[in-house]
């Protein structure tokens, strides 16, 4: 553990969850090689088009209405629905099968298993005092066993952008009404949950579940008030 910063006495905790909580990474690239393979399997239209095709989909609907890229379910569901058109398909069928492979994709993208050790230091911080989720990306929660540590879970979109803008964070602090500098977020992501959490006046932790932990190798518009080597060290500082 190291000290940035001297913190002031931590009443909430807020938490990232992609890349924090767990390694996400496999389990999108895993998520997207399932829906593919579904796609191919069930619209035999889609075997004609590689990844490029549906990231053009993605690029023509944020340059049609930029804050889209605030909702990246949202995102995905419009690019699947035009890119389905764009093969052929209309009506029910197009429809049908925008919503299934909308479905599939956000069922494997929460198709995994937290550690064991992460459910009890959830359960005895929660046991202790209030948790939030605060998070860019859009796992279910309740899938993967989070939804009874949190009293709350802010998702990016539209109306609450992506950090590091401060809106998710207002958004946690009206709702534990707990003073902004009481507040602990926790998050892997420096120049998005570090540098969001200061600037909306929280206290924050770095760490990262996905990678070996060098201030160095980051980009690091600011300074965390503290770095943890685990997770449970949370636990020291309540």
């Amino acid at each position: 553990m190291i000290y940035y910063k001297k913190l002031k006495p931590i009443q909430a905790i807020t938490f990232d969850l992609d890349d924090t909580l767990y390694e996400n990474t496999s389990v999108i690239v895993k998520a997207e090689q399932s829906l593919i393979e579904l796609m191919h399997n069930q619209y035999p239209a889609t075997r004609k088009v590689d990844k490029s095709f549906w990231r053009s989909q993605q690029k023509a609907h944020i340059l049609s209405k930029p804050l889209l890229k605030n909702d990246m379910g949202e995102l995905r569901r419009l690019s699947l629905e035009s890119g389905f058109k764009a093969l052929g398909l209309s009506g029910n069928e197009l429809k049908t099968a925008t919503n299934r492979c909308f479905e599939h994709f956000y069922f494997q993208r929460s198709n995994f298993k937290l550690n064991g050790n992460i459910h009890s230091l959830l359960k005895t911080l929660s046991d202790k005092l209030p948790l939030v989720a605060i998070t860019n990306g859009n796992v279910d929660t309740n899938q993967i066993g989070l939804e009874g540590y949190f009293s709350a879970c802010f998702k990016a979109s539209v109306r609450l952008p992506m950090k590091p803008n401060i809106a998710m964070f207002d958004a946690a602090q009206a709702h534990l009404n707990i003073p902004h500098g009481n507040i602990l977020h926790v998050g892997d992501n420096l120049p998005k949950d570090v540098y969001g959490a200061i600037k909306a006046g929280f206290q924050a932790a770095w760490y990262a579940e996905d990678r070996s932990m060098n201030i160095r190798n980051e980009k690091a518009p600011v300074l965390p008030h503290i770095q943890l080597s685990k997770l449970s060290q949370l636990l020291d500082l309540i």
